[in-house]
């Protein structure tokens, strides 16, 4: 320190212990104060801005690990309800097994969609010259045990076609909408038999119902198991519209399918059956 500056410090001092100037501390103090409580404020702002953006970062941090847990809540929340909706076809398959235990069966995932003519109803496999065609594909054939005219189920005890073209592991299902399926069935309430067939829009007709008949809507339509082709009773739909004209011999009804086609998923084949019309066998004569 210079020579100077140090008399200078002494001298200060010296004129300080003898209260010489404390009036000029005085005024010092009163002129320095409002800007030690500006000063003082503003570093106190500045201490809440910086603390504020901490817990600014810390709140973000916050949200994203809670954003992070909400999607994986959301995926597993979305895994669950489709375990939870295989549950359920699962269980009404198993359920119409258990009913009918003489019987044997073939479990089944679908696993390709054909011919749609007017709405898409799934992946298009391959090219078909009739543009009214329907089929579903499932993943069990020949090795497994299907043979061509199967019955095939879903959702318990309802019938959705027959196995039409059978591979070494995979199966084409004839729906019910086909054009060229046609099914012996019955009305539950008034059991007045009649044949389904598929239409090109995708419905199913009831024909041939005797005109004595009484058909409700909303009755409805199982299979009659005629000609042993299939079990009796599998359901097939519901009456949606009856059609009867006095100069006709029969009277028809509009079938609204049990399911949506579109949206089976499990299938049952059923491989054998005690039908309810069995085919004599051929007696030769005896040498």
């Amino acid at each position: 320190m210079p020579p100077f500056l140090f008399l200078l410090a002494i001298l200060l001092l010296i004129l300080h212990e003898a209260g010489i100037l404390t009036p000029v501390e005085s005024g010092l103090q009163y002129v320095t104060a409002p800007l030690q409580r500006g000063a003082t404020r503003l570093i106190d702002r500045a201490g809440s801005l910086f603390r504020t953006v901490q817990e600014v970062r810390e709140l973000q941090a916050q949200v994203d690990e809670l954003q992070q847990q909400v999607e994986a809540l959301s995926i597993e929340n979305v895994r669950l309800r489709e375990f939870q909706a295989e549950v359920v076809q699962l269980r009404a398959l198993l359920n119409f097994a258990a009913e009918n235990p003489s019987w044997t069966y073939l479990g089944a995932d679908v696993v390709g969609r054909e011919a749609c003519a007017y709405a898409p109803c799934g992946e298009v496999i391959g090219d078909e010259p009739n543009p009214y065609l329907r089929y579903l594909s499932v993943n069990v054939g020949s090795e497994e045990g299907v043979e061509v005219g199967m019955p095939v189920l879903t959702g318990g005890a309802v019938l959705i076609g027959r196995a039409a073209e059978v591979g070494p592991h995979t199966t084409k299902v004839q729906l019910l909408t086909d054009t060229s399926s046609a099914v012996a069935a019955m009305l539950q309430e008034s059991r007045a038999t009649g044949l389904v067939v598929g239409q090109p829009d995708g419905t199913l007709r009831m024909l041939y119902i005797p005109q004595e008949e009484e058909v409700q809507v909303g009755d409805v339509v199982l299979s009659s198991g005629l000609a042993g082709t299939l079990p009796r009773g599998l359901v097939i739909g519901q009456v949606a519209a009856v059609e009867q004209k006095d100069i006709a011999l029969f009277q028809e009804a509009v079938i609204r399918p049990a399911v949506d086609y579109r949206k089976v998923e499990l299938v049952l084949v059923i491989t054998s059956f005690q039908p309810l019309v069995q085919e004599e066998e051929p007696t030769g004569e005896q040498p």
